[in-house]
């Protein structure tokens, strides 16, 4: 249960999803920020695949399809939102922001792997999903404004 929740951001309230994603943002800032992308990545799958065994305990021991003290699958779309982004403050909070939008309103395919994806797999799929969204969505965007000249080359 403690690594399913984050170290215990899950038991935090109000918005525990809120809670997680925040600390992932910490934690990432101050120490995965300057590991290169690729070690980013394998990073943030070990975390994913140990937090879908977890949440999956979880689930099953609890009776529960995803219990809001499931905070490793913010961790992990988090971490995979910002994996290609340069650390800074306003590029972090935006993919904060926008990670946190798309993980509650659960648009598109993001609801529907919340919906159709049972277990511990289902728990992890969607947000990791939102944060691929995000991370994509924003890197884009910086080479598209970077291009424009409207930015200095930050990636």
């Amino acid at each position: 249960m403690l690594w399913a929740s984050g170290l215990g951001l899950g038991f935090l309230r109000p918005a525990p999803g809120t809670w997680g994603s925040a600390g992932a943002v910490v934690v990432w800032w101050l120490f995965l920020s300057d590991f290169n992308p690729l070690v980013q990545l394998l990073i943030c799958a070990a975390y994913f695949i140990s937090g879908w065994v977890c949440s999956t305990l979880v689930t099953r021991n609890f009776g529960v399809d995803d219990a809001s003290e499931i905070v490793a699958d913010e961790v992990a779309g988090m971490w995979l939102a910002l994996t290609f982004l340069p650390p800074l403050w306003w590029l972090v909070l935006l993919a904060f922001a926008l990670f946190r939008l798309l993980d509650i309103l659960k648009p598109g395919p993001i609801g529907w792997l919340d919906r159709e994806v049972k277990g511990g797999l289902g728990v992890m799929l969607d947000d990791l999903l939102a944060g691929a969204v995000v991370g994509i969505v924003l890197y884009v965007a910086v080479l598209s404004l970077q291009t424009m000249g409207l930015v200095p080359a930050l990636l």
